[in-house]
């Protein structure tokens, strides 16, 4: 595609927002878009989608995918020539959840004194700790961390880290984390060294690399991806998993938690707890 970035902007009713979005997460040509979606106006029931597409393809695909919801009012704008990653984090507040605080280094003076403090710079990866499923996966952390320790952690997905960093600066001896895309998995290991943190990360589709399988079996293993991926990846997780062990389960909606409970419960799974935050959910399983 072009250099040019553009913003792509869905507003409309919760349950139409919704159900775009999980079009738009079983659909091919836009599983691995980047986008969020969240209450804007709950007196008048407005929900809205921010995506951002990063080739032509994706672009059209997502429009495509809006085009069937025509309750959904469409806007695109084209984001000016510069860092707009990097401005767009530079407006974003830190983040509270439980005993985690995370921030960037435009925030690095607000660090309180109380907390596990994590410093987490984005680039191009996934995972501030701003959105709703990961600080959905840290306060199910921080939950299961006043009952026990986890001394091996496994974050499929990883994004920028934060997980299995959270992971190793509360003690855990391992801490891995996988992604597909090899920029997250450089920035992670990045996050690791700013935060002296002990944990580890490599280039691996799903727990599909030696290192993870070396190391297994896992006390604990976090997942927030997709949906989709969460179903197909339910037999390995389990198989990563020591009996009794944990899994945090996020990246998908409300709207499909019935069908990602089903692959699980299915494997012998037992539902825990459950946390919802804006359309997100995150589960936390125990394996039998």
């Amino acid at each position: 595609m072009s250099d040019d970035a553009f913003q792509i902007t869905a507003r409309g009713p919760r349950r139409h927002a919704e159900a775009a979005a999980a079009v738009l997460d079983e659909t091919p040509a836009t599983e691995t878009l980047t986008y969020s979606i969240l209450e804007e106006d709950e007196d008048h029931d407005v929900w809205r989608i921010d995506a951002f597409p990063t080739s032509e393809d994706e672009r059209a695909a997502l429009l495509e995918v809006l085009a069937g919801h025509p309750e959904l009012r469409v806007s695109t704008e084209k984001l000016a020539d510069a860092d707009w990653l990097a401005m767009a984090l530079s407006g974003l507040p830190p983040v509270r959840a439980g005993r985690f605080f995370v921030y960037g280094a435009h925030d690095r003076g607000l660090a309180p004194a109380s907390t596990v403090n994590l410093r987490i710079e984005a680039g191009a990866a996934f995972g501030t700790g701003h959105h709703g499923t990961t600080v959905g996966c840290l306060l199910a952390f921080h939950d299961l961390l006043k009952a026990q320790r986890f001394d091996k952690v496994l974050d499929v997905g990883c994004g920028t880290g934060v997980l299995a960093i959270a992971a190793a600066r509360t003690g855990s001896r391992v801490a891995i984390g996988t992604d597909i895309d090899r920029v997250s998995v450089r920035i992670a290991n990045e996050n690791a060294t700013l935060n002296n943190a002990g944990a580890r990360f490599v280039h691996a589709s799903g727990l599909n690399d030696q290192k993870v399988r070396g190391e297994a079996p896992y006390d604990l293993v976090f997942a927030n991806i997709l949906a989709p991926p969460l179903v197909a990846l339910s037999h390995d997780i389990k198989l990563a998993l020591k009996p009794g062990g944990l899994a945090i389960l996020s990246g998908l909606l409300r709207t499909q938690e019935r069908r990602v409970l089903a692959a699980y419960t299915s494997k012998g799974f037992r539902l825990v707890r459950r946390l919802h935050r804006d359309a997100w959910a995150t589960l936390v399983l125990k394996r039998a």
